[in-house]
This record gives structure tokens, sequence and C-alpha cells, in this order.
């Protein structure tokens, strides 16, 4: 890959700072338009089957695309893919905000323009974690992939859902509006980068089927022992979570005595905790090394749902959020940082796709897991059995951790074995 785009971008600014900009203005984007979109469902119906079918058309390209989206990520200039991809996106909010203008929005549409968003969102958020890499050096890939995730979790927490409630409240077109500029901003800001990031392709693989690409970035995944590990183990971490998230409303109002206001300053803790581990996930990641930081989090996996399900109040079950909310973005910064430093290249978007299919896959029925676990065995179930099976995985995943980190201390921290 070109990496002429390291130096300077129209922007006068860094590669990397351009590319956290249209993150950020990508997720506002997507905030605003997706508080939005349940209330713009809600006033059509109020069948709640009918509004849950629209976090269907959301979920569903993730569980059909990634390993397409991965392939095709894999063939082309990705900063360019991404930003057309925010380009068609925009376009797609912009229409549906005049449909909503005009008064001609109904259910199918709303259903139909979130599935495509949805399934542009597969080729842009794969192609963009290909591109770090060309842009920092490798010690600098877990501050860098963790500043990135901080900037989704401002967007998609503490700019997105109030301003987009906010504007709807206005006018129910509104958000719909802001949220195609955000696109396009984020758009602009990608065209701004000069240089290639299309992957090096050797003659004999540019003419080969797109089903054997796929196969080809699935099994180097499958191969390598410390990518598979980590992909398995958030497969059944996401499964248990989205159990625990899916009832997490009514424990609060049941069990905390939270209503609805504090049940948002509660997602806010998680939310606080996360932007504090992308400010300061390199220097944690530097001191205990990344071997002790995953396997810290294991710890933290079990504990957090534990304590939660033991709250009889707000306070001890604001801390486990804080608290669970660092430790996930830390993670995250390791894990996609080992992704992209042991992935080769060329291979970057279809292992990327197979990733995130596997740990997306696996939460989808998740959320029908924590209703009959509430229903059957009482609203905390959910938690205890999130607490249970990650206390489980860790003596299967500790020694992978241990031996497989523990001999890349130098590149995302000391040895931490």
């Amino acid at each position: 890959m070109s990496t002429s785009s390291a130096r300077r971008s129209v922007l006068r600014l860094p590669p990397f700072a351009t590319l956290w900009a249209a993150t950020a203005a990508s997720n506002v984007g997507d905030g605003v338009t997706l508080v939005a979109a349940p209330l713009l469902a809600v006033a059509l119906t109020r069948d709640p089957v009918l509004v849950s079918g629209l976090a269907f058309a959301q979920r569903l390209p993730w569980l059909l695309f990634p390993l397409f989206s991965g392939a095709i990520a894999d063939r082309v200039d990705r900063r360019l893919l991404m930003a057309v991809v925010a380009c068609v996106r925009a376009v797609l909010i912009a229409t549906l905000g005049l449909a909503v203008a005009l008064d001609r929005a109904n259910l199918p549409l709303l259903y139909v323009i979130f599935f495509l968003l949805s399934t542009g969102e597969t080729l842009f958020d794969t192609a963009a974690s290909t591109l770090p890499p060309a842009m920092v050096p490798a010690e600098d890939l877990p501050r860098s992939n963790a500043r990135l995730s901080g900037a989704v979790v401002i967007a998609n927490n503490f700019i997105g859902p109030p301003l987009g409630g906010t504007l709807f409240a206005v006018t129910m077109a509104l958000p719909f509006f802001v949220g195609a500029g955000g696109l396009g901003a984020a758009a602009l800001l990608l065209l701004s980068l000069r240089g290639r990031f299309r992957p090096e392709r050797a003659a004999s693989q540019s003419l080969r089927s797109l089903p054997r690409e796929i196969g080809e970035g699935v099994r180097w995944l499958w191969g390598q022992r410390l990518l598979r590990t980590m992909a398995l183990t958030l497969a059944l971490l996401n499964l248990v979570l989205v159990a625990q998230v899916s009832v997490m409303a009514l424990f609060a109002r049941e069990r905390l005595g939270l209503g609805p206001a504090g049940f948002g300053v509660l997602l806010a803790a998680h939310a606080t905790g996360a932007v504090l581990g992308s400010l300061l996930a390199a220097r944690w990641i530097a001191w205990l090394g990344a071997s002790r930081v995953l396997r810290l989090g294991l710890c933290i996996e079990a504990l957090s749902p534990a304590l939660i399900a033991l709250s009889r109040g707000p306070w001890l079950a604001g801390v486990s959020f804080a608290l669970f909310g660092f430790h996930a973005l830390v993670w995250d910064a390791i894990l996609i940082s080992e992704r992209q430093r042991l992935t080769p290249d060329a291979l970057r978007g279809r292992v990327s796709g197979a990733y995130r299919m596997l740990i997306s896959g696996a939460a989808t029925p998740g959320a029908l897991l924590g209703g009959l676990l509430a229903a059957g065995f009482g609203l905390a179930a959910p938690l205890w059995v999130n607490a249970a099976v990650a206390a489980a995985i860790i003596p299967l995943v500790w020694p992978v951790f241990a031996m497989e980190l523990g001999r890349r201390g130098h590149v995302l921290g000391r040895t931490g074995t």
C-alpha cells in the first residue's frame, strides 16, 4: 500500500486526524438518525412488532454482508470506497427526510432505507478498520484505535442521541437532514486524503472469484490461534451481553428504582468510562502490558454483571457500568490493533469482515435469550448467566492470551506474562 498519504491532507491535517474527524462526523450523522428512526416508527404505528421490525432491518445486513464487504474492501481503494458509501448513505437519509417533510413516509420505506444504510455501514466500517496501519506505526495502533473508538462513543452516546431527539421534537424531518449532513462531511474529509489506500494484489489474484477470496480470508482467520480465540471469545461474550442489555431498562426500573432519566444517566456512566478508556488506553497498556490487560478484562467481564445483579440502587450499578465501559474500550484497542498488525494488508478487509460477522452474528439471538431467561428465572437471570459464561471462559482463554500476546509485548506494551 502506498504511504504517501501519511504526510499531509488537503485540509493540512495529518491523515489519522482526518480519519478521526471523518469517523466522528459519520457517527454523529448515524447517532442522530438512529434516535430519530424509532421515534418516526412509533409516530407511524403503535404495533410493537412493526416497531421492532426496524431494529431487525438494521441488524440483518451484519449477518448477510460482512464477508462480501471485506472482499470488496480488499479489491478497491478503501478510502474512496468509504467516501462513496458515505455519499450514498447521505442521499438515502436525505431522501427519508424529504419523504417525512412531504408527509410521504411509511414503514416499508423506513425498513428499506435503514436496511440499505446498514448494508453500507458494513462496507464503511470494514474498510475503515484497514486504514490505521497505513497511517501510524505499529506501536501507536492501540492509542489510535482507542481514539477512533472514543470518537464513536462520544458521537453515538453524548452528541447524536440528545441532538436527534431535540431536532425530532422541533420537526420530524430535521434530524434526517442533519444526519445526511454529517455523512456528507465525512465523505469530504475522506476525499481530502492524498495517496492510494488500495492493497497490492498479485497478478494471479486479480481474476479470482469473490467466493474464493472470501474463503481465503476465513481460512486465514481460522488458522491464527490468537485471532480465532479472540473472535470466538467475543462471539460468546456478545451473545450473553446482548441478553443482559435486552432487559436492562426493565431491570433498572424494577430493581434499581430508576425512571427514564435515571436509566439515561446509567448508560451515560458506561459511555463516560469508555471515553476515559479512549484517553488512557495507551498508558494503561504500556503500564500493564497487553497480555495482562486482556486477562484482567476477562475478570471484569465476569465481575461487572455480577455486581449489577447484586445492586439494589444506582450507585454500585453505575460504577460497574463505568468500569465495563473503560474495560471494553481498552480491550477493543488491543484486539483491533493485534488483528491489524497480524493480518497482511491484502487480507485485512476479508479477515475483518469474517471477524465482524462472527462477533455480530452471535449477538443476534441474545435479545430473545435475555427475554426468555428473565421471564423464566427473574430479571437478574441474564446478568448471572453473563457472569457465569464469562467466568467459565477464563481458564480456556487465559493461557492463549498469556502465551500469544506475551511474545508480542514489544509491540503493544511490555510483556505481560
